[in-house]
């Protein structure tokens, strides 16, 4: 069965809690473990000092034998009141080893054992502490603290020891866990409680987000997702929304596409098997055979342009488009596409302005070039008013030929400008004023001349011009893009 993401998710927090709540509880127990440690020693050390000048203190000369002698009773009494303030055994020995007294209930285990010579060395020198047996004295693991006591003249009178069992640490560290364990378990439960809900909240946008994407991959691209925040859910959110937006637009636009092609491809052919027809069945006169026929040539030309049109988008897109450099003149490229417009330009009385320029070698794609110029004079003379201009302005800059093809008339809206360049784009305008049009020819001359290391732009004042500026490589070909400067 599938996990979804909110149990990934639930899943991965509450095994990160957990595992660090173990952590936190090992490092306390092991912090727990060696202050307990740290304050047996402290607390016998300090009393097992004091015992041992209390033992000192209890001690004298024997003037008949001469030899030191501890007052037993007298130590008795201080050794016990400090085995019951910090609940451990004292025992004083001789300098050899030997038990002279201890607080430990009879018998004692001191008496049967002499401490071992190790144990002693130790003790005199620097001092003992130690866990465990005592040098197997004891059968189970004590913390042992033992000093020497010596005479004002530094005689070694004996040793003084204090041991305390080890397990009460065991019953420590189980008080400490047990409070440890209410303590995480409460945590668990309310930091589950909080997590539960933070992560179904979390995940909501990104449930919202994947019914949103079945939906876009069943072609309906109504559906939007609700955006909250500025994190990066919503801006995940935001782009789905966004390309939601592109989807229908592109949809919309490649229906439109679809059926204006169709009505393109149908319409010449529709035309041209007709007149063929009448002239074939005599339905068309001979007297009028040459100007059906150039009707059918017209027809012919526009289907050769549309397919043209969709084959160069093809390859554009496929990214199979090859570029043959050569270098030749634009001017002359300019000309020759004017020269073909003739009679539309006559028919609208147009001045043309620019052609008078001199030679402009330039590095490209004669052919592709060409259907740029041709696009874009193309446009110009479909959108100039009647009785305009028509001007063509070329420049050199920085190893790039920059040429600008403007016309009169009633130019661009602002809101169009940035959406000129689109694929299947057309303005309103030029869908009252291009019906045989279906949004390819910009798409295709900024594509071509992106091919040439180059840019496109637009500008345009209503009611007055509209301009389109390109550039290509003048000369030996180079990558230098040059900045168009809007107006």
């Amino acid at each position: 069965m599938q996990k979804s993401i909110f149990a990934k998710y639930f899943s991965v927090c509450a095994a990160i809690i957990i595992i660090s709540i173990t952590v936190l509880g090992a490092v306390l127990l092991a912090f727990a473990s060696q202050y307990f440690k740290n304050e047996k020693y402290t607390l016998l050390s300090t009393n097992v000092d004091m015992a041992a000048r209390m033992a000192k203190n209890d001690t004298q000369v024997n003037l008949t034998t001469g030899n030191y002698e501890v007052s037993l009773d007298t130590v008795a009494i201080s050794f016990s009141v400090l085995s019951s303030a910090t609940e451990a055994n004292f025992f004083l020995t001789d300098s050899s080893g030997k038990t002279l007294y201890c607080t430990e209930e009879e018998p004692c285990v001191h008496t049967t054992y002499k401490v071992p010579e190790a144990i002693l060395s130790i003790t005199q020198q620097s001092g003992y502490q130690a866990t465990g047996t005592f040098g197997g004295i004891y059968k189970e693991a004590y913390y042992t603290v033992g000093v020497p006591f010596r005479s004002d003249s530094g005689t070694l009178l004996g040793f003084v020891f204090a041991a305390t069992p080890a397990n009460t640490l065991n019953v420590f560290l189980v008080e400490i866990f047990k409070i440890f364990l209410v303590s995480s378990v409460t945590v668990l439960l309310f930091s589950s409680i909080i997590l539960y809900f933070s992560t179904r909240q979390m995940v909501k946008p990104l449930r919202e987000m994947s019914v949103a994407a079945k939906r876009f991959g069943q072609g309906d691209f109504s559906a939007r997702i609700q955006v909250h925040g500025e994190d990066e859910v919503a801006q995940l959110a935001l782009s789905l929304n966004n390309m939601a937006n592109s989807l229908s637009i592109q949809e919309n636009m490649s229906r439109s596409f679809v059926a204006n092609v169709s009505h393109e491809l149908k319409t010449p052919m529709t035309s041209i098997g007709g007149f063929i027809d009448g002239i074939l069945d005599g339905t068309i006169p001979p007297d009028k055979e040459k100007h059906y026929l150039q009707i059918v040539s017209d027809e012919i030309k526009r289907l050769s342009r549309l397919v043209r049109s969709m084959l160069n988008m093809a390859k554009i897109e496929a990214g199979e488009m090859k570029l043959n450099y050569s270098s030749f003149n634009i001017v002359d490229t300019i000309c020759q596409t004017v020269f073909s417009f003739e009679q539309q330009i006559d028919a609208k009385h147009l001045e043309v302005r620019g052609l008078d320029h001199e030679k402009l070698l330039v590095e490209a794609d004669p052919d592709l070039i060409h259907q740029v110029i041709y696009n874009l004079t193309e446009n110009a003379v479909k959108f100039v008013n009647d009785g305009g201009y028509l001007e063509f302005n070329l420049t050199k800059e920085n190893g790039f030929v920059i040429v600008g093809v403007k016309n009169s008339g009633q130019g661009l809206a602002k809101d169009e400008l940035p959406h000129v360049f689109d694929r299947f784009y057309k303005t309103d305008k030029s869908r009252s004023l291009d019906k045989n049009g279906v949004g390819l020819g910009l798409y295709i001359v900024k594509s071509i001349v992106n091919l040439h290391q180059g840019d496109i732009m637009v500008r345009s004042i209503q009611g007055e011009y509209t301009e389109f500026v390109f550039s290509i490589p003048a000369g030996k070909h180079s990558k230098l893009t040059p900045k168009l400067k809007k107006s």
